[in-house]
């Protein structure tokens, strides 16, 4: 259920940008125990944002999260769709598991191209399973943020992955690549833009060892990478090591792909967020920020001076306003999301109520364009700001496998992905794929496409679980038993209570005193 709840896992600080992270530890053990059998330990780790593989033998191992269980509330209300829900193991009885209830009683739900789509018992279609705003904020993953940059790379001159548009007056960058400011002398929108360009372990090594860093990358589709299933093992990269060595006394050059431990994710992820601190220095002009999917622009545009929102889709009808908490000179948190079929916009915090429901009808865009290698803008007509704190974020996306199909290793949509990866999952290979667009027409082609259906009867529940390459959830159970059945309930995950002590009192960002089973408060949370 990563990253809502934890399992046996250590936290991590990148020690190149400074995010920190958590990275999972597989033993099929329990999660609540914090031993870890030998070879098992996870001893190198990938950060999420600037993919800077680390030594992490030194660092703790933790047990996973306890949950507060409400153990009575099933009795008396029914289950809703997106509770985090504790139950029975159908196959094992004596286990209890913790997935997120995703399907209700007599309805089909179909995974197919990382969303879920419900088919009610009395409808002929299936429409999008929509989350409410709290669940989609919860579960977004971060894919870059300036407060945490690679000071090692970009002082060897790798480019900041936002950069003003050819031809977008005004824009000036921050000497620190964190910060943008734009004088709004324009009365044309100017665009700065977010290239999705993860340095690769090739740039990293190159760094290391004080060579010129490959200018020449490609920008990528934003993928489902996910820093918690990031982790090698003891005992794999001891076999990878003795590989490496063995090749060199044979005076046979090393494979990039040895070097690198963890490739980007198999998957586009199209469903985005960006989040912001907005500084408006004026009290006129529009700020504009932009998500693309699939080579179609969602676009928000507020008015400095009234607070005044509009969603848009280009070349589409639909047409949305709403009044905001913006007005005039101020500072303003800002986050613009696309999830779901849906764009949703927070301002300090808090969703903004449109004037009609900002869902809107599919658009088609299930193929990604060359515009989805820089998915994110924000843009200024007629606007002073300085903008801080960008971050962007994508949504989880569930692997369409089920029960009765050979699950491939490891788990992907496509069903030909020998023919996309040349017969490898190697970091190059896939790396090739999320930047070749003459690849995609044909990858994302609903004849490429895996989908899985799975109708439930009465007192039947589906359950997956927010990690879904690793999930051992109803898609990995058997063919006549992939639900549970409402006898196997226990009850809805409320609050952790207890996650992990640090054993110690921090004093200050650097020092701690020695403190057994010291409460970790600032990790106590309900669980959304």
């Amino acid at each position: 259920m990563a990253d809502t709840l934890m399992g046996l896992h250590k936290d991590v600080t990148c020690r190149e940008c400074g995010h920190p992270y958590r990275v999972g530890i597989s033993t099929g053990m329990s999660d609540q125990t914090s031993g870890v059998p030998e070879g098992l330990d996870i001893v190198r780790s990938v950060c999420p944002l600037c993919r800077y593989e680390m030594d992490v033998r030194r660092d703790r191992a933790f047990s996973g999260d306890r949950v507060l269980v409400n153990k009575f509330v099933y009795h008396f209300k029914e289950p809703r769709r997106w509770d985090v829900a504790v139950f029975k193991y159908p196959q094992g009885a004596k286990t209890n598991f913790i997935k997120r209830l995703v399907g209700l009683p007599n309805e089909t739900i179909r995974i197919h191209r990382g969303d879920l789509f419900v088919q009610g018992p009395d409808e002929d279609d299936f429409t999008i399973a929509r989350r409410p705003p709290e669940k989609i904020r919860v579960m977004l993953h971060p894919i870059h943020d300036t407060e945490h940059l690679p000071a090692a790379l970009l002082e060897r001159g790798w480019p900041s992955r936002w950069q003003p548009e050819t031809n977008s007056p005004g824009w000036q960058v921050d000497d620190d690549l964190r910060a943008f400011s734009n004088d709004g002398s324009s009365d044309q929108e100017s665009w700065l833009r977010y290239h999705h360009l993860p340095p690769s372990q090739r740039t990293w090594n190159a760094a290391d060892r004080g060579m010129p860093l490959d200018q020449y990358q490609k920008p990528e589709l934003i993928s489902d990478y996910c820093a918690y299933n990031s982790g090698t093992s003891d005992d794999h990269y001891r076999q990878r090591q003795e590989e490496i060595a063995e090749r060199r006394r044979n005076g046979l050059p090393t494979p990039i792909d040895l070097e690198e431990t963890k490739g980007p994710g198999l998957h586009w992820v199209g469903d985005l967020a960006v989040s912001c601190v907005l500084d408006a220095r004026g009290g006129q002009g529009d700020v504009i920020l932009e998500l693309v999917e699939g080579g179609r622009r969602m676009r928000c545009r507020i008015d400095v001076a009234t607070g005044r929102a509009e969603l848009s889709i280009v070349g589409d009808e639909f047409r949305r306003e709403a009044a905001t908490a913006v007005s005039g000179p101020g500072t303003y948190e800002l986050m613009f999301a696309n999830i779901d079929d849906q764009l949703l916009l927070w301002v300090n915090g808090k969703v903004v109520a449109f004037d009609e429901p900002t869902t809107y009808a599919p658009l088609g865009n299930t193929t990604p364009e060359l515009a989805d290698l820089a998915p994110v803008g924000i843009a200024s007509r007629g606007a002073d700001i300085h903008v801080s704190q960008l971050k962007v974020l994508r949504d989880i996306y569930y692997i369409a496998v089920g029960p009765s199909q050979n699950v491939p290793m490891p788990p992907c949509d496509y069903r030909y992905p020998s023919a996309l990866f040349e017969g490898s999952y190697s970091a190059s290979n896939v790396r090739s794929f999320l930047s070749t667009p003459a690849i995609w027409p044909e990858a994302f082609s609903d004849r490429n496409m895996r989908e899985a259906v799975f109708p439930l009867r009465e007192d039947q529940f589906l359950m997956l679980g927010d990690n879904s390459p690793q999930s051992k959830d109803s898609r990995m159970w058997t063919e006549e038993e992939y639900f549970v059945d409402r006898e196997l309930l226990i009850g809805k995950a409320l609050f952790v209570y207890w996650p992990h002590s640090w054993d110690k009192i921090w004093i200050g960002e650097e020092e701690s005193i020695p403190f057994p089973f010291f409460p970790n408060f600032k990790q106590m949370r309900f669980v959304r």
